[in-house]
């Protein structure tokens, strides 16, 4: 109603009206929630990831826009011959913000400490193959492998330097609670001003960023703000207080109408799917994962849900993905999905439920909570077609990861959105049965040919297999949806992320 958009607008009013006046060439771009930690050894966040990389730190190696690895903290590097030494030779005029030069040594405590298990760093299982860091001298890093790497590891365009004169003296467990966490000193385009919990963050150009890197950033302050509500983000968009903001599917259409804004869509790495606990009896049957995949008419999910804005998922990895292999996308049929829950002797009682001996097939959807539960009720009301009673549990996003991620893993299925990565690491995170409670985030699922096929790195086996055995039906691939102001131009965003351009962006008249 007219009264709640008014009560909304109001309130981003107060949140970005707080603080004094921003200074000229400020841009307010709004998160969906806090930033989980800006420490890049810590978090799975896809913006806390972006504002690593891009704003406040630099990785060693960054790619270009057709996702080649190009220099970046390393100018340049080489393989030894047998190529299990990679040797990067380290920038000299890059410092940290606190005027300390950056050195081979803050890369090498960096890569140290997401090696140790008692840091925690979630892809860690990514540098499992890495033997040995060296830093001899301040410009050189040198990494031992314990076999050949056929190309640069993706993970070093990935992680972010940290400081080793501010963190090293800290048990890795500790990292997890340093006061740096709160007040991070970086060494990238952009500097770190302010934290308020919940909130905002805010960065402001840093003048000392080398010219060789392109030199000092064209905007004069990013805040990232915390605005949890998409009606709020739109209600902030029109009005002009926000730069930019995730929006939902159904909202583009009237992004597109406000003459001072533009919508821009784009690739992301994240691929929605159910998990469904193997630990489960009921779920350790996959013609029975199969026949629930083949009753969720996702096409339709794409059209009514994301209003286009997403393509029909076959498999874990979006076609854009430059590793994508075709895989075959299982077809919605109601009539097929009912012919094999007959064949499996799930039949139809009274009630019109599906029932076996004395269990009914019926279970319980956990997922993030949300006033916007469209998704759930569609998955709901398809299964009810072919006889399957679903549950939909909403909880808060803690909670949900919490509960996902226990080793316990006490649920049913759940109905969530997976970030991945261009080296397809989190294939192993996802489908190696030998770390159940370790790197394996949410499938209790093993196929010994699955583990084969990691072990060799055949990732392009892994597609094929985790695909026919369903132990997730994937829905969608989703494409990121923003709004933002004409008057911010230089913003391209693409499959390296929304901040992959922010150097370049500036604030100007609207065309």
């Amino acid at each position: 109603c007219a009264a709640m958009r008014a009560l909304r607008f109001v309130a981003l009013t107060l949140l970005l009206g707080c603080a004094p006046a921003p200074p000229a060439g400020t841009v307010f771009y709004a998160s969906g929630a806090d930033l989980q930690s800006i420490n890049p050894l810590l978090t799975i966040h896809p913006l806390a990831k972006q504002v690593q990389r891009h704003v406040l730190f630099l990785t060693l190696v960054r790619y270009d826009s057709l996702l080649r690895p190009e220099p970046y903290l390393a100018e340049r590097w080489a393989f030894s011959p047998d190529r299990r030494t990679l040797t990067l030779e380290i920038r000299g005029d890059v410092r940290w913000h606190d005027g300390v030069p950056t050195t081979a040594r803050d890369a090498a405590f960096t890569l140290r400490a997401a090696r140790s298990p008692r840091t925690g760093y979630p892809r860690a299982a990514d540098l499992s193959c890495l033997t040995d860091v060296e830093a001899p001298d301040a410009r050189t890093l040198r990494l031992d492998f314990c076999r050949p790497q056929a190309e640069l590891p993706d993970v070093l365009t990935d992680l972010a330097i940290l400081p080793e004169h501010l963190l090293g003296a800290l048990a890795p467990e500790s990292l997890r609670v340093a006061a740096f966490n709160e007040r991070p000193v970086g060494n990238g385009p952009f500097r770190f001003v302010a934290h308020q919990r919940g909130s905002r963050w805010v960065f402001e150009a840093n003048p000392a960023f080398p010219a060789g890197l392109g030199g000092p950033p064209a905007l004069g302050r990013l805040v990232i703000v915390v605005v949890e509500e998409p009606t709020t983000k739109l209600a902030g968009l029109t009005s002009g207080e926000l730069h930019v903001a995730g929006i939902l599917p159904m909202h583009a259409s009237v992004v597109r109408r406000v003459p001072g804004l533009t919508v821009v869509d784009y690739p992301v790495l994240m691929s929605y799917g159910i998990f469904w606990n193997a630990r489960r009896p009921v779920f350790q049957e996959p013609r029975l994962r199969r026949a629930l995949t083949l009753a969720l008419d996702r096409r339709q999910m794409v059209t009514a849900y994301l209003y286009g804005f997403g393509e029909v998922a076959g498999g874990p990895v979006p076609a854009s993905h430059p590793r994508a292999v075709p895989v075959p996308v299982v077809p919605f049929g109601r009539a097929a999905a009912r012919a094999l829950l007959d064949s499996l002797g799930w039949r139809l009682d009274a009630n019109g439920v599906r029932s076996r001996g004395n269990g009914e097939l019926a279970f319980t959807l956990t997922t993030v909570g949300s006033a916007d539960n469209v998704l759930e009720q569609m998955i709901q009301a398809d299964l009810a077609a072919v006889g399957v009673r679903v549950r939909i549990r909403q909880l808060e996003l803690g909670a949900f990861l919490a509960g996902a991620q226990s080793p316990s893993r006490e649920y049913d299925a759940l109905v969530t959105g997976i970030p991945g990565d261009l080296s397809l690491g989190y294939l192993g995170a996802l489908f190696d049965s030998r770390r159940r409670g370790e790197a394996q985030q949410y499938a209790q699922y093993a196929n010994p040919a699955v583990d084969a096929a990691l072990d060799a790195g055949d990732l392009a086996a892994v597609q094929r297999l985790v695909t026919a055995d369903a132990p997730v039906t994937w829905l969608y691939h989703a494409r990121g949806v923003q709004g933002i102001s004409r008057r911010l131009h230089g913003v391209r965003m693409d499959l390296r992320g929304e901040l992959s351009t922010v150097r370049r962006w500036h604030l100007g008249s609207a065309p």
